[in-house]
């Protein structure tokens, strides 16, 4: 966008960052401060920057990841690690990577946030929601609107984060029912430590709650109760993979359409070259998704030092090659995708070696069953009665840790998203708001606007993998590019 022009001068930019999580950390970090002079910030969060997930919890909420996957520094894959120092204090010796609690990397996020925010001319952070966003006539300065007034900005990025899980079972107020865990400081503490708890869900918030429980010396019955029962992987010990053909890069240069046999073929020469079988792979990531979930959480624990690269290749293109490839593939495919969702979740969200452990053990003592085949939850005189597949169990605290679907709007986001819809912007058919694919710009009237970006799952066309630190960043960065082009 470069340089905004009023009466034929040039002057720097004035831009609006709506959002104040991870995303708009990327960005600020990445921004030009010799060609945005103004940025300000909106968001009502009483913590900034830190987002829903890392905000002050219990030392028992850990980052789900290794050091090098959460740099917030697009490009830079130790900028995390170096804040983060080499104490020792939070390894994980089985990972051999720290794995400090999530509370503490919030607050690297509040520390590159305010070293980027020293950087611009003027800075200002607005403690409040953005009710709507004017665009008036295309060349105009976008107006932001809050309750506490309007102003105006040459540019807007949206960087409004994930919403919250949605309530499956309808048991919004009813006593003992958590709609929302986190942070679990809070959720937990009323949960007495002799009680039955069911949780809904078996993804990594699921794993939150069974570690934190654990941590407070739990001594009820847990029970994970989904439709799949089927648990994260486990991450592998990291170990260098240089890939070649499953990156961003690589798949933008393919001439011709990109389809799923296409993808195969270059997974297939990725892992060759590396010395491991694509055949090999999918054949333990499919028996992963069968049987006992406790075997096969077992089975994934034993294969932590495993030499082979192939599991862990797959990983890494899935969140940083995936968005790309996902752009590209018709929708045939898009569905066949779909189809297999909670496999590829699985696979590309594990948890953490010593969250397994802590599950295993709780297994093994009986304290934890994992149930399959969810098929209702009802209140009744106190107590919830749980069906699933093997029958039915009783709980005395119910805890939410169904996610968000991708792309979901957040209630407070509401009614920012129906201003741009009454002004012509464009819902997506996958959710969120349809973006130019290339520059992140809203479409607005079938056409991109360049005042408008979007940086976050708020856009539409990103696969249903929420998108990890490392596609933040990208997305945040590219933001930052775009806005310093030419118009």
């Amino acid at each position: 966008m470069g340089r905004a022009r009023r009466g034929g001068e040039a002057r720097a930019m004035e831009i609006a960052i709506i959002g104040a999580g991870a995303a708009a950390v990327g960005l600020l970090d990445s921004l030009d401060p010799a060609a945005v002079e103004s940025v300000t910030v909106y968001d009502p969060a009483p913590l900034p920057w830190r987002g829903r997930p890392y905000g002050p919890d219990l030392e028992s909420v850990r980052v789900n990841v290794p050091p090098e996957i959460m740099s917030i520094r697009a490009g830079d894959v130790e900028h995390y690690a170096k804040w983060l120092g080499d104490t020792g204090e939070y390894d994980d010796e089985r990972l051999g990577r720290p794995v400090p609690p999530r509370a503490v990397y919030g607050r690297y996020l509040e520390e590159t946030a305010a070293a980027a925010l020293g950087r611009f001319a003027r800075t200002d952070v607005v403690r409040a929601a953005v009710t709507g966003l004017g665009l008036g006539a295309p060349g105009e300065r976008v107006t932001v609107e809050t309750a506490g007034g309007r102003r105006a900005a040459d540019a807007a990025v949206l960087c409004v984060g994930g919403g919250t899980g949605p309530d499956l079972y309808g048991l919004a107020g009813a006593p003992g029912f958590v709609a929302d865990p986190y942070p679990l400081e809070r959720t937990l503490d009323g949960v007495p430590r002799d009680r039955d708890v069911a949780v809904i869900g078996a993804g990594l918030t699921a794993v939150d709650i069974v570690v934190s429980l654990a941590a407070r010396a739990h001594t009820g019955r847990i029970s994970l109760v989904s439709r799949s029962g089927t648990l994260p992987h486990v991450w592998q010990r990291p170990m260098r993979t240089d890939v070649r053909y499953l990156t961003p890069d690589h798949l933008r240069a393919l001439d011709g359409p990109v389809t799923l046999d296409r993808l195969e073929a270059l997974a297939r020469t990725e892992l060759a070259e590396a010395g491991d079988s694509w055949d090999d792979v999918a054949a333990l990531i499919a028996a992963s998704m069968r049987g006992d979930p406790a075997r096969v959480l077992r089975e994934q624990f034993d294969d932590m030092d495993s030499p082979l690269p192939g599991r862990r290749i797959v990983r890494t293109a899935t969140h940083i090659a995936g968005p790309v490839a996902w752009r590209r593939l018709p929708e045939a495919d898009r569905r066949r995708l779909r189809a297999h969702a909670r496999t590829i979740l699985a696979q590309a969200s594990p948890m953490v070696p010593r969250n397994a452990a802590v599950l295993l053990d709780l297994l093994d003592a009986g304290t934890l069953e994992i149930l399959s085949g969810a098929a209702g939850i009802e209140e009744s005189s106190g107590r919830f009665r749980v069906r699933h597949a093997a029958g039915v169990r009783a709980a005395d605290v119910v805890i939410n840790a169904v996610n968000p679907p991708a792309h979901a709007v957040p209630r407070a986001a509401g009614p920012l998203v129906s201003s741009l819809l009454g002004q012509g912007a464009a819902r997506h058919p996958d959710g969120g708001l349809t973006v130019d694919p290339g520059t992140g710009r809203l479409v607005v009237g079938g056409r991109p606007d360049p005042r408008v970006l979007v940086a976050g799952d708020l856009a539409g066309d990103g696969p249903f993998v929420t998108s990890s630190i490392p596609g933040l960043a990208g997305l945040a960065a590219r933001a930052a590019r775009v806005l310093v082009s030419r118009r």
